[in-house]
């Protein structure tokens, strides 16, 4: 899952892209609505997180913008004030989910996380195919029933892989969606992150590599 997280609050926006972050999302922070409009113009996001009251654009302004362009992104309001009347004009702009500040960070992640399984089709929380089963919520990966030990990394690229449901992948559709903006559209990170990912699946191979199309998940080579 790739997440959007635009937040004034420095330290908040730092804190909850990197708990994000350990539960295997690629997660882009900014400290502004100019930033947030100029990042989902670039990049396709499952979910962004926005605080309602950033300088320049605010977060109404780019929800309603995301609304507007019906990218599929879904829109969670972050915002100090807690009365009715605000929570259903944040609703109103558009925005999928409302929370209001101070949070706990266990029940941001439960609404992202709810979020981003509401995509076309919708996803169930738990997937399983070939003896694997991941369980999103729970963060916890199988195989066979063993558990598995994945990196977020690791965990990330399983994900994309399962919900493509024996589709092929393609590398820049992993970099696209298992990092952030920053990484190296050059780099090998896909590469090496499959590789160390089939060895900790172990045998029968379940990840295979199409000849200049990318991996998926079953079938044959």
């Amino acid at each position: 899952m790739r997440v959007l997280v635009a937040d004034d609050e420095r330290l908040l926006a730092d804190t909850v892209a990197e708990g994000l972050r350990r539960l295997s999302m690629a997660v882009d922070v900014c400290y502004d609505g100019d930033g947030a409009l100029e990042r989902i113009g670039v990049n396709r996001y499952d979910v962004a997180v926005l605080d309602r009251d950033m300088p320049g654009h605010t977060g109404d302004e780019v929800c309603r913008s995301i609304t507007d362009a019906q990218v599929g992104t879904r829109v969670l309001l972050l915002t100090a004030a807690a009365g009715i009347r605000d929570r259903v004009e944040g609703l109103g702009l558009g925005a999928d989910d409302y929370l209001t500040k101070p949070f706990a960070f266990a029940e941001l992640v439960a609404r992202v996380q709810a979020l981003g399984r509401r995509s076309t089709p919708a996803l169930p929380p738990v997937l399983a195919q070939e003896g694997l089963v991941l369980d999103v919520g729970r963060h916890t990966a199988t195989r066979d029933g063993r558990p598995l030990a994945l990196s977020p990394k690791e965990f990330a690229v399983l994900h994309v892989l399962l919900r493509a449901d024996g589709q092929v992948v393609s590398a820049e559709d992993l970099l696209e969606q298992a990092w952030d903006e920053f990484a190296d559209p050059f780099t090998n990170a896909v590469r090496v992150t499959v590789m160390t990912l089939r060895k900790k699946l172990g045998d029968p191979a379940v990840i295979h590599t199409i000849p200049k199309a990318g991996y998926r998940i079953g079938g044959t080579a």
